[in-house]
């Protein structure tokens, strides 16, 4: 017992670590207090390039990653690690949500639901990353295109996991019940997260990914 609360803490710990925050300070910039003040990738490359938004998009992800890796270790050859191995990357969502080291205020966590989904279940995370650019291509906005992919993720999943071709693909996953219910969880924060945006889009006060005819 004490092996999964030490996994879990540690899972939220690393999510909890700003790392589009550092990579602003160590270009001389407090990403909070400019452009949209979100220490995500978009934020973070629109201040800064594309090289440091990758970098933060990158690091978003492992952090998402790293604990479910860690865990699928530690407890192989453990039932249990069926469990604690998405209940950890959860963790590390919650810890990009709600940081520790910034007074619990953080990202969106589009990048880490991104990471951890990939690990758990890739088919259903690349239709969601195919959902993502299509809407940003055809409506150009990022937000709106992170709404959509995670709004889609849940049903991906169950489709996935009932669907003949899938059941002959290699997914062997055993509970994806509990995938789905963890989907639908970093769904309803991320829509949670965005309500800002949410608001821009209705009144059209949005800033798209780039500009008309460029």
């Amino acid at each position: 017992m004490t092996t999964y609360v030490l996994l879990l803490l540690g899972a939220y710990l690393l999510g909890a670590i700003p790392f589009g925050l550092l990579f602003g300070r160590m270009a001389g910039i407090d990403v909070r207090q400019a452009g949209s003040g979100n220490i995500g990738a978009t934020n973070v490359g629109r201040l800064l390039g594309n090289k440091l938004g990758l970098a933060t998009l990158a690091a978003d992800m492992l952090k998402g990653v790293a604990p479910m890796l860690l865990t699928s270790w530690v407890l192989a050859g453990d039932e249990s690690r069926f469990y604690l191995i998405p209940l950890c990357g959860a963790a590390a969502f919650v810890g990009h949500l709600f940081p520790i080291y910034l007074g619990f205020r953080g990202g969106k966590g589009v990048a880490t639901a991104l990471g951890i989904f990939l690990f758990l279940t890739p088919w259903a995370a690349l239709g969601a990353m195919l959902v993502f650019v299509l809407v940003l291509l055809n409506w150009g906005y990022v937000s709106l295109a992170s709404l959509s992919a995670a709004l889609f993720m849940p049903g991906l999943i169950w489709l996935i996991y009932n669907s003949d071709f899938f059941k002959i693909s290699g997914v062997t996953w055993p509970f994806p019940g509990l995938e789905c219910l963890l989907a639908l969880v970093v769904a309803g924060l991320i829509w949670f997260k965005h309500h800002d945006n949410i608001a821009r889009l209705l009144s059209g006060d949005e800033k798209k990914w780039r500009r008309s005819g460029s």
